[in-house]
């Protein structure tokens, strides 16, 4: 299996071989434009989660998944091409980036990467660091073939074996609720927060430490796993960090915020949280 990852010592290496992606995103804030235009991978392209990655809040939760040729259009207008590694980052440990390596691997890019330990490590590294904005050096060609990922949709969501919610522990029990207005979890999911992915450097655990990680919570592979965070984005994280210790999962798109659309959708925990 090819790693999901890449190191920026192996970036540096591959530079002008591949098309970079900086999907740098924060919730609630600003886009990633200016951060970008202050600092990034010599040729990476920025990438708009909220209005490329993702199409607008609803039914299907705050990040629904975008429309395929509204997709292939930013990856085209990126420079990404079908027969071109692609690499992708942010300044978030991967939790947006994430977003775009699952979405190209979704829609039938064969070469994806997530670069390990974010922008940071980068900068850590001695990688190279180019300032204003960059423009693709040729469009791409990319075909969105949707589909090559596992998904699941809400109403298969509780007859999942192993269900994986991604959020941070206080959100997972409904202690605090952020963002949606609802407080709490969908019945009978585990809680392995992104954030336990990591080690102390910002980069993903080893396969061993992850596999370990996982079989805590009752995730060991032996039957099928699907991960939901807040909106269908960071869960992502969870994916990755999954693929890595050799368990395939699905993805619930609408996730949490998609999940509380529907009022006669069973919630576990509080059920009202900050408006």
């Amino acid at each position: 299996m090819t790693s999901p990852l890449l190191s920026p010592r192996e970036l540096h290496e591959a530079l002008g071989s591949v098309t970079v992606l900086d999907v740098r995103y924060r919730i609630g804030g600003p886009g990633g434009r200016a951060e970008h235009e202050r600092g990034h991978v010599p040729g990476s392209v920025y990438v708009d989660l909220d209005t490329e990655l993702a199409a607008p809040p609803g039914r299907g939760g705050r990040h629904p998944l975008p429309d395929t040729a509204v997709f292939e259009e930013a990856m085209r207008r990126a420079g990404v091409s079908d027969d071109r590694p692609v690499v992708v980052y942010d300044d978030w440990s991967g939790l947006a980036a994430g977003r775009a390596w699952w979405l190209l691997r979704f829609h039938g890019h064969r070469d994806v990467r997530l670069l390990d330990g974010a922008w940071p490590a980068w900068v850590a590294d001695g990688g190279a660091v180019a300032t204003g904005a960059t423009l693709p050096g040729r469009r791409g060609d990319f075909t969105a073939r949707p589909g090559q990922l596992p998904v699941v949709e809400a109403e298969e969501v509780l007859g999942v074996p192993v269900l994986v919610d991604a959020r941070a522990p206080e959100r997972f029990r409904g202690e605090t609720e952020p963002i949606d207005p609802v407080a709490g979890h969908i019945p009978g999911a585990v809680n392995v927060p992104t954030t336990t992915n990591l080690r102390a450097d910002g980069r993903f655990r080893s396969p061993e430490e992850l596999r370990a990680l996982y079989a805590a919570a009752g995730v060991d592979g032996d039957a099928a796993v699907a991960v939901y965070c807040g909106s269908g984005v960071t869960a992502v994280h969870d994916i990755v960090a999954l693929e890595l210790a050799g368990i395939p999962a699905a993805l619930y798109p609408g996730s949490w915020s998609g999940w509380i659309t529907d009022p006669d959708r069973p919630v576990a925990g509080p059920t009202s949280g900050s408006p």
